[in-house]
């Protein structure tokens, strides 16, 4: 069934897991996801930037969830990740989608509470849950590229704030993760992490988990992390499988054939990140 991500990240919140979160670009990636999740009876969360938007289609993304929704018997949420311009999520907040995130962390602390509070507004009658960002992750996620020097880690009480005012479901906090694959072990701020669980009783969001260790996420997950996002990891296990097919296959023309090394490959590590997040089995709790 398509939901909106409340239910599902409160019982993580309650149970102490993690939901994913997965970045799809199209048919394939999409069912690669939704079919993973299935076999582990995971509920799990399709996340789609504008960029694949504006790839594949609002409309089109929105009816391969719909039928996705009908055919497995999983808690999916299509969500709307890193979306910045209200024309564009209220576009597919009509088509039906119940989940989005409204990125305005880039902007001022009371600029930020304003764009996410026309979401907010626009959302909430419409049973569609907002997740919003404070504080700023490194790295290139889509068209935003926020360079390392000007990131910024969530402050523990301005996000009390935050919270109070926007009136959101689950909150995106920055504490030492980037977006893209890591050069080197990233320092995270497990005690600002703490600081924020202990102060906050929505659930909590890490963006960047593409490269981190498993024990990390683990750690992060057992200091108050509800969801996880994961992307560039399956992108790289995908096209790398599909490289490989044409070096072996030059002569290879099929989509049908080469595309689907991509998905096996991609299907392996989703199958692991469930798992780290500890969220497979858990429909039986929804």
């Amino acid at each position: 069934m398509l939901v909106n991500t409340k239910n599902m990240l409160l019982d993580a919140k309650r149970n102490r897991y993690a939901v994913p979160a997965f970045n799809i670009h199209n048919l394939e990636t999409f069912k690669v996801v939704v079919e993973t999740a299935s076999k582990l009876k995971s509920p799990v969360i399709v996340a789609a930037t504008p960029g694949t938007f504006r790839y594949s289609g609002r409309d089109y993304i929105q009816a391969i969830a719909e039928v996705a929704a009908n055919k497995y018997n999983i808690p999916i949420a299509l969500h709307l990740d890193h979306h910045e311009k209200y024309k564009n999520i209220k576009k597919s907040i009509d088509l039906g989608t119940k989940s989005v995130m409204i990125d305005a962390s880039f902007n001022s602390f009371l600029k930020n509470i304003k764009k996410v509070q026309q979401v907010v507004k626009y959302a909430k009658p419409r049973d569609v849950t907002v997740e919003a960002e404070l504080g700023s992750l490194a790295g290139q996620e889509d068209d935003m590229f926020i360079d390392e020097k000007k990131s910024k880690y969530t402050d523990p009480n301005q996000a009390i704030e935050f919270v109070k005012k926007t009136n959101i479901d689950s909150l995106a906090i920055a504490i030492g993760t980037a977006h893209g694959m890591y050069k080197e072990k990233p320092d995270l701020d497990f005690g600002r992490l703490a600081e924020i669980r202990e102060n906050i009783s929505i659930p909590l969001v890490l963006h960047g988990a593409s490269g981190l260790s498993e024990s990390d996420v683990k750690k992060c997950i057992e200091l108050g992390i509800n969801k996880v996002n994961i992307a560039t990891e399956l992108k790289i296990f995908f096209a790398n499988a599909v490289k490989k097919y044409f070096r072996n296959n030059p002569g290879a023309n099929d989509p049908r054939k080469y595309l689907e090394h991509g998905k096996e490959a991609m299907a392996v590590v989703v199958e692991n990140k469930i798992k780290m997040c500890n969220s497979n089995n858990r429909c039986s709790t929804q």
